[in-house]
């Protein structure tokens, strides 16, 4: 069964936000990845590199705050009121392709489901109620 978590967007205030949600919730960052250390073709401004490329709190046992900045230098910025997603953590490959084929059908793909530089199969997409969705299946199991 696929796991579902909130996924928030920030204009660069996301190391700031998530500082203080573990304020409240307590717990560690699993992972805190930068745009300055993420391998692309297209190099990150300088302005940009400390910003956060992502973000995972656990909350509890089945529940995991994920988040991330934006801005117009990575093509687009956040919309305060629509900066948040719903992530799908799924449980193999096939369950990943049926859940975006069938959530993103008659919606927009912004990532079409492909292998990613982390270690997962991703994809994003809007569906056609305009609610924001992301797909994930990591390829390395963490039990």
């Amino acid at each position: 069964m696929p796991s579902i978590n909130p996924y928030l967007t920030f204009a660069g205030t996301c190391e700031e936000a998530f500082n203080f949600y573990k304020s409240v919730f307590g717990g560690d960052f699993p992972y805190v990845g930068r745009f300055k250390d993420m391998p692309s073709e297209n190099p990150v401004p300088e302005t940009e590199g400390n910003k956060i490329m992502h973000i995972s709190l656990p909350i509890s046992k089945e529940t995991t705050l994920m988040g991330s900045d934006s801005s117009d230098a990575f093509g687009h910025a956040t919309v305060m009121g629509n900066n948040f997603s719903i992530s799908i953590n799924a449980d193999n490959e096939d369950e990943a392709k049926r859940l975006f084929d069938g959530l993103s059908e008659g919606g927009k793909v912004t990532m079409p489901l492909n292998k990613t530089f982390w270690g997962a199969l991703f994809g994003m997409f809007t569906d056609k109620f305009g609610v924001n969705w992301m797909v994930n299946y990591d390829y390395e199991q963490k039990h």
